[in-house]
């Protein structure tokens, strides 16, 4: 194992990007710019990509620039040159940030744990026992399994995956309602972006004018997920939330960001003001504040029945912002309520809620 190399001048962390060029990479590349604890010394891609430049690694067949994020590709990337995997230089690195398709995730970020830490946005490690599914804010305790899953696995780092970008949603909302009122079961309808399918996940022709019924494994991913998130570590392990979930996950045509539908049974008697009044509470005491990535409100709270609405929803706290709407009591449960979530898949869901959960366990020293 080589030597680990003194970090540059700046005092910043040393971090890779792993997967580049794909979409998930791009918001890595974006939600890092300037960043004040972290710097982008090295990025890596396919074998296809290695030993260009980041702008000609990024061009399609036409030679067009193929640029997903909104907002202009940052300078400091245009001239850095993409690396295999293979040629990665792990002594001058702080952390890494996995990008990869899930199915070649497994043995890259098996290769990094082994020496560094690993954020992740890949399936591959998420239903590992000691592993833990963080989202910044509602689950912060259980990163202390990170440390189990290292001496375990006998490694050196560590790997902290997102969740499906569903699941986010759905947690975010339900933890302050789980932890004041308990949750029994939960019924949920996703309305899901065209972007949560990736490049080639949803054909132009066929989500026009049309809904998409069926995510594959979607369904199972938002169940356990969910469960986990809101568990409890204890005694090295994750105990799951005792909660029934049944949920039904579409396409729908919308560019960016996931609506959901949510039906909820608590233990304890809850209404809309209730609710209005947990979400509140939890915005003022959020563990994310002061985190560079973190919004200035965690949730955004409507009574207007028309809201939330993905084209005015998704740029709120940069797109960071969970936003709860059409807050009802619902009587098909004897303690029942419903709502409206909207979450952005590509922001909170993806690489800049990534970036988020760095900088939580930056900030509890585990980086």
């Amino acid at each position: 194992m080589k030597e680990r190399q003194q970090p540059p001048d700046s005092g910043k962390k040393r971090v890779a990007i792993i997967g580049v060029t794909g979409s998930v990479g791009q918001e890595f590349v974006q939600s890092l710019e300037n960043h004040p604890w972290f710097e982008v010394t090295q990025i890596a891609a396919s074998e296809r990509s290695a030993g260009k430049k980041y702008l000609d690694a990024i061009r399609n067949a036409g030679g067009i620039i193929a640029w997903d994020v909104e907002g202009p590709i940052p300078e400091y990337i245009k001239s850095m040159t993409v690396r295999s995997i293979d040629e990665i230089d792990t002594s001058s690195l702080d952390m890494v940030f996995s990008a990869v398709e899930s199915q070649a995730a497994r043995d890259i970020e098996t290769k990094m744990a082994a020496l560094l830490p690993v954020i992740s946005t890949s399936s591959a490690y998420r239903y590992e026992e000691d592993v833990p599914i963080l989202i910044p804010g509602i689950n912060d305790a259980q990163s202390d399994l990170l440390d189990v899953q290292s001496k375990n696995r006998g490694w050196n780092g560590w790997v902290a995956p997102l969740p499906n970008c569903t699941t986010t949603g759905l947690a975010i909302t339900l933890k302050p309602l789980y932890d004041k009122y308990g949750v029994d079961r939960v019924m949920m309808t996703s309305m899901q972006a065209i972007s949560g399918g990736g490049k080639t996940g949803v054909s132009a022709m066929g989500i026009t004018d049309n809904i998409l019924p069926w995510i594959p494994k979607e369904e199972g991913k938002v169940k356990l997920e969910t469960r986990k998130i809101l568990g409890t570590l204890n005694g090295g392990k994750i105990e799951d939330a005792d909660i029934r979930i049944s949920c039904t996950c579409t396409r729908v045509p919308v560019v960016d960001g996931h609506t959901e539908s949510v039906f909820v049974e608590t233990k304890s008697e809850i209404d809309p003001q209730r609710a209005k009044q947990a979400y509140e509470d939890y915005n003022r005491s959020v563990s994310t504040e002061g985190l560079p990535s973190a919004p200035d409100e965690y949730y955004a709270f409507h009574e207007d029945p028309t809201r939330p609405q993905p084209r005015m929803e998704r740029s709120v706290g940069g797109g960071m912002t969970t936003t709860v709407g059409r807050v009802e009591k619902e009587e098909l449960f004897e303690n029942g309520l419903k709502y409206m979530l909207f979450s952005h898949n590509k922001k909170m869901g993806s690489g800049k809620g990534a970036v988020l959960l760095a900088e939580m366990l930056y900030k509890k020293g585990k980086i």
